[in-house]
């Protein structure tokens, strides 16, 4: 008994004498790590337009159903993305989200990341539904607000899906079936098309890979 009793009061005058790491917060606040999930948002293109193309990826791969995301197409006169469609709604609800980033990784465009803001709090549950004007970036300067037209848009003569400007081109990098897929500046998600098709290819009975064309 005295044994035991010795090594416990051992134990706590030892870390006694460690340096403290308590954060006096809110007065103090620490650092996040470098990968810290935090708060989403939605970026923009240098000339203004949105990144998302509406194309819903990020909802289907959510485990916890937290985002909704309502696609429309773009017209000549009221374009808001470079590309078919674009977000008309979107909605984070962070009463659901539990910050895993698999969003992030199903994104092609890079439209999608997370902050290091983790201070996120409301008064109500309507409060912690984060709609498409809360998530969405500042306008970059100089930039004109949305829509553009379509004009203005070719008139920039701007590549949109260049490295500079997303993550990765989901055009861009059509390879064979049993090519691996290539590491493209750092993300871990690159599609590979395999004939344009939307359709998963032919598999052979008992394996995994593609059957083999003739």
């Amino acid at each position: 008994m005295f044994d035991a009793l010795r090594k416990g009061f051992a134990l706590t005058f030892k870390t006694m004498f460690r340096p403290v790491v308590t954060t006096e917060y809110p007065d103090v606040k620490r650092e996040p790590q470098p990968r810290f999930h935090g708060r989403h948002q939605l970026n923009r293109h240098p000339d203004g337009l949105e990144k998302c193309v509406g194309c819903e990826l990020c909802a289907w791969v959510c485990p916890a159903d937290a985002i909704y995301v309502q696609g429309e197409d773009n017209t000549a006169e009221r374009r808001y993305s470079p590309a078919e469609r674009y977000a008309v709604d979107y909605q984070i609800n962070y009463l659901r989200c539990i910050f895993c980033g698999l969003c992030i990784e199903a994104c092609p465009t890079r439209a999608l990341t997370m902050l290091h803001d983790y201070e996120l709090s409301g008064d109500s549950r309507e409060a912690l539904i984060f709609t498409k004007e809360q998530l969405l970036a500042p306008l970059p300067e100089g930039a004109k607000p949305l829509p553009h037209t379509n004009a203005e848009v070719a008139s920039r003569r701007i590549d949109y899906y260049e490295n500079g400007f997303a993550a990765q081109n989901p055009l861009a990098n059509v390879h064979d079936e049993y090519s691996p897929h290539p590491d493209e500046r750092g993300d871990s998600v690159t599609v590979a098309l395999v004939g344009g098709g939307t359709e998963p290819p032919p598999t052979v009975p008992g394996h995994g890979r593609p059957e083999e064309k003739t």
